[in-house]
């Protein structure tokens, strides 16, 4: 009992030294010293660089959503007479894209582009899925890095000690991001053959079965090389190219059997045609 008592006494002397010792460092801190100064700096660099993040954030879900409304507009063209008009109309969207990106341009400007790389990658994808759309309907081929990179270039004007001084400002897509929005546009492509073959046209999913076809063959070789997202986005795209082929054996076996006007329905019946990690705006 006397032991029990003993060691009660010592821990509650120690507490009590323990409070003395912290209560004395709190008198001895110097809210103006150089510790204190480091630290509200650090925390106006954190705080600054979360700010622009959240910027960051947003103007890529604006680019998000005004890519994806272009891509809906893309898909018009088998509908109408004049796909030029439909065209020029996505030029225009895009260009309001483009500007937006030209904002993103502007909160990168001097700094490091993957410590906020993941707050635009999504929209920087989704602009790359729809500018390689574009550009296959008028071009039927597959738009490069460097043609991508080439229209992303921002004239500004800045004014310095009254002067007033233009500067060039530049993004780059980065290849991780074009392989992700390339494989993101086999899903449209795979859209349009369902839309071309329910319209009566016949030659447009041979074309886009070999332009597929040369994309996954593109893809195969990169293997595990490329980002970590390829992999899953391979998954999609074999899908896709599996859809639009059945539809090009199904138009060469049976094509005469079922009727022009019923073709569509049955491919689409065969089809899941919303990809599940692709949102709808």
């Amino acid at each position: 009992m006397f032991a029990i008592q003993t060691t009660s006494y010592l821990l509650y002397k120690c507490v009590g030294s323990a409070r003395i010792i912290l209560n004395e460092k709190k008198k001895i801190i110097n809210p103006d010293g150089p510790v204190c100064l480091n630290i509200k700096i650090f925390q106006q660099e954190l705080d600054t660089k979360h700010d622009k993040y959240e910027r960051l954030v947003k103007i890529s879900r604006d680019v998000t959503i005004e890519s994806k409304r272009t891509i809906f507009l893309l898909h018009r063209v088998t509908n109408v007479p004049d796909a030029e008009d439909v065209l020029n109309e996505a030029d225009v969207k895009l260009d309001g894209v483009r500007q937006k990106i030209g904002h993103i341009a502007e909160e990168l400007r001097g700094e490091d582009i993957f410590q906020f790389h993941r707050a635009f990658t999504a929209g920087i994808q989704e602009y790359v899925e729809a500018v390689s759309f574009l550009h296959y309907i008028r071009h039927r081929s597959l738009i490069s890095l460097e043609e991508i990179n080439a229209r992303l270039v921002f004239m500004r004007t800045e004014k310095n000690n009254s002067r007033i001084k233009k500067c060039v400002l530049t993004f780059q897509v980065t290849p991780s991001d074009y392989l992700l929005g390339v494989a993101d546009l086999t899903g449209e492509l795979m859209r349009m053959c369902i839309s071309s073959v329910g319209n009566g046209d016949i030659d447009t999913p041979f074309q886009l079965s070999q332009f597929l076809r040369q994309i996954h063959d593109g893809f195969s070789y990169i293997g595990n090389t490329g980002p970590y997202e390829v992999s899953k986005k391979l998954h999609t795209l074999r899908q896709s190219l599996g859809k639009v082929e059945d539809a090009c054996y199904t138009l060469r076996v049976r094509g005469s059997e079922i009727p022009k006007h019923m073709l569509a329905d049955v491919f689409s019946s065969r089809t899941t045609l919303i990809d599940p990690e692709e949102g709808v705006v």
